[in-house]
């Protein structure tokens, strides 16, 4: 079922826009803008009614919070706006309002309106998630991973809990390429991914193409040692996919993977620990390849063999 946020000062108008629509979705209710930007930043709902007219932060603040906030910008806004109220409709159509609904409540409207861009944004996110995967893999793509590390990244400095980023690059893979062509490496990159994403499949864990034969994940908590392990893991089990390289390569595809893991603090730059974690790959391939090398605590490496 479908979420709608409704931002509302008034407990009766937010009762009634309630009882016409809680038959078709689930709904929740915040009585003040900084409850209704909180709310919103889970990017759980498919759309926000929101009354302009608040105290403290007013409903058009609130707004143009929502448009700034990556998560929340693409999420469908229509005002709640008093009868006649054409100044406020036209501001907030403006500012980026899909609609606007009029005071006193006729449910018929109230209903068709929300369906009608409850719709479009749900045809909108499929585009999105379609442009956003990759066609070979099905994993999602670089331009997905932008996005997502952008809110995790938030999330992470927030909550100050511990992110990793994984970057992993498939062992002399132009060799593979120049030995059984293209289409018998494509298969490689596709068998890869899959084995990706069945062990960082958990709601904290991400992982996308970051292009060619790199792999780049984030996970969410967890601290260096455990992340460590588990990723050690995860390069065993892409070996014993047992999927023959060259003779003068070696007996089986392998893959070489870097990472970092970090509590962010405010002002840290997502890109610093992005470049780390590169580095730690180019060291993961320098030191031999088939192998994990992290940056933990401390700044302190980790290498697995």
């Amino acid at each position: 079922m479908e979420k709608i946020l409704i931002v509302d000062d008034s407990a009766v108008q937010a009762i009634q826009l309630r009882t016409i629509l809680e038959t078709d979705y689930e709904i929740t209710v915040a009585q003040t803008a900084e409850d209704g930007l909180a709310y919103a930043s889970s990017g759980e709902y498919s759309l926000v009614l929101l009354d302009v007219v608040m105290p403290g932060m007013d409903g058009f603040t609130l707004l143009s919070k929502l448009q700034d906030e990556v998560i929340t910008q693409s999420v469908p806004v229509i005002l709640i706006t008093s009868l006649g109220d054409m100044a406020h409709e036209e501001q907030g159509l403006t500012m980026g309002a899909v609609d606007y609904i009029a005071k006193p409540f006729h449910p018929q409207i109230v209903r068709a309106r929300v369906n009608t861009h409850v719709k479009l944004y749900r045809y909108r996110k499929q585009v999105e998630w379609q442009s956003m995967t990759d066609q070979l893999t099905g994993i999602a793509n670089r331009r997905r991973y932008e996005r997502y590390s952008v809110v995790k990244w938030q999330e992470a400095t927030r909550l100050q809990i511990p992110i990793s980023i994984c970057m992993l690059d498939i062992d002399r893979f132009k060799a593979y390429n120049d030995t059984f062509g293209h289409p018998a490496g494509d298969k490689v990159i596709s068998a890869v991914a899959g084995t990706l994403a069945h062990h960082l499949r958990r709601t904290t864990d991400f992982v996308a193409r970051y292009g060619g034969e790199e792999f780049i994940g984030i996970i969410l908590g967890g601290d260096a040692q455990s992340v460590f392990d588990h990723v050690k893991l995860l390069r065993k089990r892409i070996e014993e996919l047992h999927i023959p390289h060259t003779p003068t390569v070696g007996p089986w595809v392998t893959v070489s993977i870097g990472g970092v893991t970090v509590i962010p603090q405010s002002g840290d730059d997502y890109r610093t620990y992005l470049n780390i974690a590169d580095t730690m790959l180019y060291d993961a391939k320098r030191f031999g390849r088939n192998q994990v090398v992290w940056c933990g605590d401390a700044m302190k490496q980790l290498r697995e063999k």
